[in-house]
């Protein structure tokens, strides 16, 4: 079983992306984070690598994705609560993200979505185990 997840993700301007994540309150380990490459601590051991378009391509013989025309991925984080999940929706939007999908209210399980700078898509969710159907 896997101990660390590291999700690659190709960015136009890798410092307008950090600054971005900066200001949904967000850190950066500087160990792994250079001129070409971010890495962006989502939690004790789930990181997003920000990587430059050409970094990103010598990792994949594909070509990349226009996350502002297709999805490929989508990252869902959980929160501590609703309350979370607007924050920081709303740091995103406040930071140049855009809603991607309105919030999604279903009793047990609250969520919204932003999409990044580059378009790749965000959804932060709450999930309340104790109100979850039986």
């Amino acid at each position: 079983m896997a101990k660390q997840m590291f999700i690659n993700l190709p960015v136009k301007d890798l410092a307008k992306s950090r600054v971005f994540f900066e200001a949904l309150g967000y850190q950066f380990n500087p160990h792994f984070s250079d001129d070409t490459a971010a890495c962006l601590v989502l939690g004790d051991t789930i990181y997003a690598m920000l990587l430059t378009e050409p970094k990103f391509s010598s990792f994949t013989k594909k070509p990349i994705s226009d996350a502002g025309k297709a999805t490929e991925v989508i990252i869902a984080l959980d929160c501590q609560s609703r309350a979370e999940v607007d924050d920081i929706i709303s740091k995103a939007v406040a930071a140049g993200g855009s809603i991607y999908r309105d919030a999604d209210d279903h009793g047990f399980m609250y969520g919204h979505s932003f999409a990044d700078l580059d378009g790749h898509q965000w959804e932060f969710f709450y999930m309340d185990p104790e109100a979850i159907p039986k």
